[in-house]
């Protein structure tokens, strides 16, 4: 059985060798949704008993590990030197340092890899992270799937 749960945050970041807009500072209203897969618990008078996990623990680990560092923040790649530069002139400033330049793309392989961790099979039903998907903008997102990242 899938689940999915959704979240939202805002966030800001820049493409520096992208030949467009997004070469520019600007920032995104992200959504983030987290599929696990596991089956469903059975054991009789379990708070979980029904659910794959609780939606409420999916947003609470969520936020924990991922949404809370992310928002607001500026996602920044460590490549773009520009912007690392201008960061460190901002005292207190909320910068998530990137390994690879914050696209869809590379932000949902990040998001899956550090979710991945902290998804575990704590109920006994073979539980684990299945799908993360990282919506840009409305119609725009990236899927990083487990076996594909």
């Amino acid at each position: 059985m899938r689940i999915t749960r959704r979240l939202e945050f805002d966030a800001g970041h820049r493409i520096p060798s992208h030949q467009s807009q997004c070469r520019h500072l600007h920032g995104h209203r992200y959504a983030i949704e987290i599929t696990l897969i596991g089956d469903i618990i059975t054991a009789e008078g379990a708070p979980q008993q029904g659910m794959v996990m609780d939606y409420s623990e999916v947003k609470r680990i969520a936020r924990e590990v991922l949404v809370d560092a992310w928002d607001h923040a500026f996602l920044a790649y460590r490549g773009d030197t520009v912007v690392m530069e201008f960061l460190k002139t901002l005292p207190g400033h909320k910068t998530v340092v990137l390994e690879a330049p914050p696209t869809a793309e590379n932000l949902a392989v990040a998001a899956f890899r550090i979710l991945d961790a902290a998804y575990r099979d704590t109920y006994g039903n073979h539980l684990r992270l299945d799908r993360v998907r990282l919506y840009e903008t409305p119609n725009c997102w990236a899927d990083a799937v487990r076996g594909e990242v």
